[in-house]
C-alpha cells in the first residue's frame, strides 16, 4: 500500500478522481458467453433485449452526465463485434459527445480491419476491450472469443492511435497467481494501457458465476495496488462493484492509487452508487472531482 501510494503521488494528484460515466448504447442478446454477463444470449437473467440507441438520445444522456459532474462518457454496445452498418450511428455518437468536451470511450467487441481507424477520424479518445482474467483461467469465463482475438482488437486499437482502455474483473473464482497474471499480461503490453479499470465481480443471477465467493475486499485493494505499481502512468479505474463497498473500502482503493469512478446510478445494467452517496463520500475523504478531461498526470503532488 505505501509503495502504490508513493507511486500514485510522484505521477498523479492523488486528492482529484476523474468521475466517468458509463451507458449501455445496445443492451443485451450479445452472441458472446463471457460467464461474468447477463447481457449474454446464452443465460436467462431476465434482461430484455434492445436495439442500439439513435445518436441523439445518447448525446442527451451524455448531456445530463456532463451537469452531473462526469467528464469522461463511455458507450458499450452488447455484441461480438462491431458490424459496419452500425458505424454511422457510433461515428455520430463519438463525434456529438466529444463536441461538449468529453472525454470519449466505446467498448464495441471485436474489431476489424479499417474499424479502428474510423473510430479515431471520428474524435474518439479510448477503446476498451478487457483482458478480463489471466489466459491461463480465461478458459474458464469465456469460451465464444480466445486471448488472441482479443489482443488482436487491442493491436488495432493502438495501430490507429487511439488510446487503450483494458482492464479485468475480479473475483471469478480465480485464485492469486490468477490475478497476478491477469496484471502482468497488462503491463506486458507496450505500451501500457493509458486506462485500467479494475472490476469487482457484480453477482447476477442466472450467469454461470453467480454464487461466486465474495472475495475478501483486502485482497481486492492489494488488486489495485499492484496495478498502480506496474503501471504508474496509467489511470487506474475502479469500476464496476462499488454498490458492494463501503467507503472505507473505497478510501483504501484510492489511497492504492485508484483515480477513477463511474458515477450515475446504473453501471450498464448493475446498479451503481447514486450520485448524492458520492458526493459525500467526496466530501468525507477531502476528494476533488477531476475538472476537465485529462490522461496521467506527469508532475508530483505538492
Amino acid at each position: 500500500m505505501f509503495a502504490a501510494a508513493s507511486v500514485h503521488r510522484a505521477a498523479h494528484r492523488p486528492a482529484e478522481v476523474q468521475k466517468s460515466q458509463l451507458l449501455s448504447i445496445k443492451t443485451g442478446g450479445c452472441a458472446e458467453d463471457c460467464g461474468y454477463c447477463n447481457q449474454s444470449a446464452h443465460f436467462d437473467t431476465g434482461l430484455k433485449a434492445s436495439k442500439l440507441m439513435e445518436p441523439e438520445v445518447v448525446i442527451e444522456k451524455a448531456k445530463a452526465a456532463k451537469v452531473g459532474g462526469a467528464t469522461r462518457f463511455c458507450m458499450g454496445a452488447a455484441w461480438r463485434s462491431l458490424k459496419p452498418r452500425d458505424e454511422p450511428k457510433i461515428v455520430e455518437m463519438i463525434q456529438g459527445v466529444k463536441a461538449m468536451g468529453l472525454e470519449t470511450c466505446m467498448t464495441l467487441g471485436m474489431l476489424e480491419d479499417g474499424q479502428a481507424e474510423t473510430l479515431k477520424e471520428a474524435g474518439l479518445d479510448f477503446y476498451n476491450h478487457n483482458l478480463d482474467t489471466s489466459p491461463e483461467y480465461y478458459r474458464q469465463i469465456i469460451t465464444t472469443r480466445t486471448w488472441d482475438d482479443r489482443i488482436d482488437t487491442l493491436a488495432k486499437v493502438r495501430a490507429a492511435g487511439i488510446s487503450v482502455c483494458c482492464g479485468g474483473i475480479i473475483g471469478m473464482g480465480e485464485g492469486r497467481a490468477d490475478r497476478i497474471g491477469l496484471l502482468t499480461e497488462l503491463a506486458r503490453l507496450d505500451p501500457h494501457p493509458e486506462s485500467v479499470p479494475v472490476n469487482h465481480l457484480v453477482d447476477v443471477k442466472g450467469t454461470p458465476l453467480s454464487g461466486s465467493e465474495p472475495l475478501d475486499g483486502i485482497e481486492f485493494v492489494r488488486a489495485i495496488a499492484t496495478a498502480r505499481i506496474l503501471m504508474p502512468l496509467s489511470v487506474v479505474r475502479l469500476s464496476a462493484g462499488r454498490e458492494g463497498m463501503s467507503k472505507e473500502l473505497q478510501a483504501l482503493c484510492f489511497l492504492a492509487g485508484a483515480g477513477s469512478i463511474f458515477v450515475g446510478e446504473e453501471l450498464l445494467t448493475t446498479a451503481n452508487p447514486g450520485r448524492g452517496a458520492d458526493d459525500a463520500m467526496f466530501d468525507t475523504l477531502g476528494l476533488q472531482p477531476m475538472a476537465a478531461p485529462s490522461g496521467p498526470r506527469a508532475q508530483a503532488a505538492e
